[in-house]
């Protein structure tokens, strides 16, 4: 298989690579000292379309699919994760739950400003009890048959986006039901913010990611229409599973990109710090070290391509997407270590770009899926059960 770009792929990479380079880069770094979310540069963002890449034209979407949105996070990354978590999740886990099982009302109401990024949505799936167990849920919602309202009651932590000045809606799973074994009946249902009875608390003081966002959520009561579930009623796990296998494609190019900007960012400093009389690229053992992490992103590159192809060609995907991203996130760890470890004292300086991607680069193994858990669904996927 040819995993090179086709033109206009290669045009998409070359843009956000130029607008990384020139509009994030310079400013970013203050944001991330202030712990302050970058309104204009995500503004920017919605400007060109990236967080419409994935979705038809008919709902204001740009009509690309997730290779394009990979190629957008990978170059995003080079440069900072926090503007691309802000993207991923905006895409992966705000908007592409409602175009995958939303109503035709639904799309036309939340789609068009999600596109356009005026709006951000957030997916409710983590609560303090139940993470990688997300059966676990405990938030409900029983249907008010009197008003034709949902009546939502939960706690969601660790969600992305959830509680910026632009975040339109918050999908939230809930138990509204049980099965006649007892097990409970998770749905999907969308919660516009501003809802009575929905909280946002403060922002969480993160190790990594700080400019963006992320929040704990609490519903009292949250009344919305019976006509906000998404999906059939009974079916929001399975959606869910689908959602994050397909986020997990999309966190793979993220963290291919980290790695690569720790690839950037190290042959660039070697190039320029002198030792003993040379520059530090010349010694075998920066050299080494540098190519190791050239060759890790290269196939993690590799992989998140091929597991998007295998999702835009509507094959089977779950293994690669695993694969991609238990990869990917575990070279882009290695990649930071060393990157930081080649800049020596200066890696340690928050100024220099390597320390925001060694603080942002562990939370790639944990989010949308632990490393533990895509070993197990590999595992899995190989016939292997317990």
């Amino acid at each position: 298989m040819d995993y090179r770009l086709s033109p206009e792929l290669e045009e998409l990479r070359r843009t956000v690579e130029e607008f990384a380079h020139e509009v994030v880069a310079p400013k970013i770094g203050d944001f991330y000292e202030r712990h302050e979310f970058p309104y204009e540069i995500v503004r920017e963002m919605g400007r060109m379309g990236l967080f419409g890449l994935p979705f038809p034209e008919e709902y204001g979407g740009m009509g690309g699919d997730y290779l394009a949105l990979g190629v957008a996070l990978e170059e995003l990354a080079r440069v900072d994760s926090s503007v691309a978590i802000t993207l991923e999740a905006g895409v992966s886990l705000g908007a592409m739950p409602i175009h995958r099982y939303g109503t035709e009302a639904q799309k036309r109401e939340w789609l068009p400003r999600l596109c356009s990024g005026e709006l951000l949505g957030a997916f409710g799936l983590t609560e303090p009890d139940g993470g990688s167990d997300a059966g676990a849920t405990r938030t409900t919602a029983r249907l008010d048959a009197s008003t034709n309202e949902w009546v939502v009651n939960g706690t969601k932590c660790f969600i992305t986006n959830s509680g910026t000045d632009i975040t339109g809606l918050v999908t939230v799973t809930a138990v509204t039901g049980r099965s006649p074994d007892g097990k409970p009946q998770i749905s999907s249902i969308i919660v516009p913010s501003g809802t009575p009875g929905f909280t946002i608390a403060a922002p969480y003081s993160k190790v990594g990611w700080n400019a963006s966002d992320t929040r704990e959520l609490s519903f009292s009561d949250v009344r919305v229409p019976a006509a906000n579930l998404l999906g059939e009623e009974g079916r929001g796990y399975a959606q869910f599973l689908r959602i994050l296998d397909e986020g997990r494609i999309a966190i793979a190019a993220l963290a291919t990109g980290l790695a690569q900007g720790c690839v950037d960012e190290s042959v660039k400093y070697a190039k320029e710090r002198h030792a003993f009389g040379k520059p530090i690229a010349a010694n075998q053992a920066i050299q080494f070290k540098i190519a190791d992490m050239e060759m890790k992103a290269h196939t993690a590159r590799l992989a998140w391509r091929d597991a998007a192809a295998r999702l835009v060609a509507g094959e089977p995907f779950k293994k690669e997407a695993a694969l991609a991203k238990l990869h990917s996130s575990t070279i882009a760890v290695d990649n930071a270590r060393e990157a930081t470890q080649i800049h020596g004292g200066y890696g340690f300086m928050n100024e220099y770009p390597v320390a925001r991607m060694w603080r942002d680069s562990k939370i790639l193994e944990i989010g949308e899926g632990t490393s533990e858990v895509q070993r197990m669904l590999i595992a899995r996927e190989l016939g292997l059960v317990g």
